[in-house]
């Protein structure tokens, strides 16, 4: 198994580091050949609108999509998730392949990021959940399955090849939620 790491701009490295842990290969995704021959691709939080500039700057764009509706397994944390989403509240769709609505900054800036414990479906209890000027998921279509609410709002999702979070489990010595992500990859081969 082969993990892709958009590796561009954001938190690329930490989830690298997860890999590297759980003695996973990878290879951080800048340019369209690293797009060959990987199982899965994570799309690290960061600035969602730096990294869609660079995804069309770099002609990367095209190929992430297709990979991603080839059903080639993704994972979106924080500003992954707004790439993903098909609708963004006041603002510009990037990649729009997952049918979630997602309001940007949606907890406030810098001084509204915290951290809790909560929840995730098929994962388990008290995954602890950073959250950094993250967003959430105000809607869902038919085929998105929620997979945990913080506050009432939903924090995780998924739909059919996509996960999705607004929070950072990259930033945690918890590995639950990459393993959930592998065991996705690993099912899809």
């Amino acid at each position: 198994m082969k993990i892709g790491v958009l590796a561009m701009q954001g938190a690329y490295r930490e989830h690298i580091n997860i890999l590297k842990k759980l003695d996973i290969e990878y290879i951080e995704i800048r340019n369209k050949e690293d797009f060959e021959n990987i199982d899965g691709i994570i799309i690290p939080g960061g600035e969602s609108t730096a990294i869609g500039k660079l995804l069309k700057t770099l002609d990367l764009y095209d190929t992430l999509k297709e990979k991603i509706l080839e059903k080639t397994p993704v994972w979106g944390t924080c500003a992954g998730m707004i790439l993903l989403a098909k609708e963004i509240e006041n603002d510009d769709v990037h990649i729009g392949t997952m049918d979630i609505e997602v309001v940007r900054n949606g907890y406030g800036r810098q001084l509204g990021s915290f951290n809790t414990e909560e929840k995730v479906n098929y994962i388990g209890d008290n995954i602890p959940m950073v959250f950094i000027r993250a967003p959430y998921i105000k809607n869902v279509g038919d085929k998105v399955e929620v997979l945990s609410k913080v506050n009432g709002k939903i924090v995780a999702a998924k739909e059919n090849n996509m996960l999705v979070t607004s929070f950072h489990p990259e930033l945690t010595d918890d590995l639950r939620v990459h393993k959930y992500f592998l065991d996705m990859v690993k099912k899809r081969n």
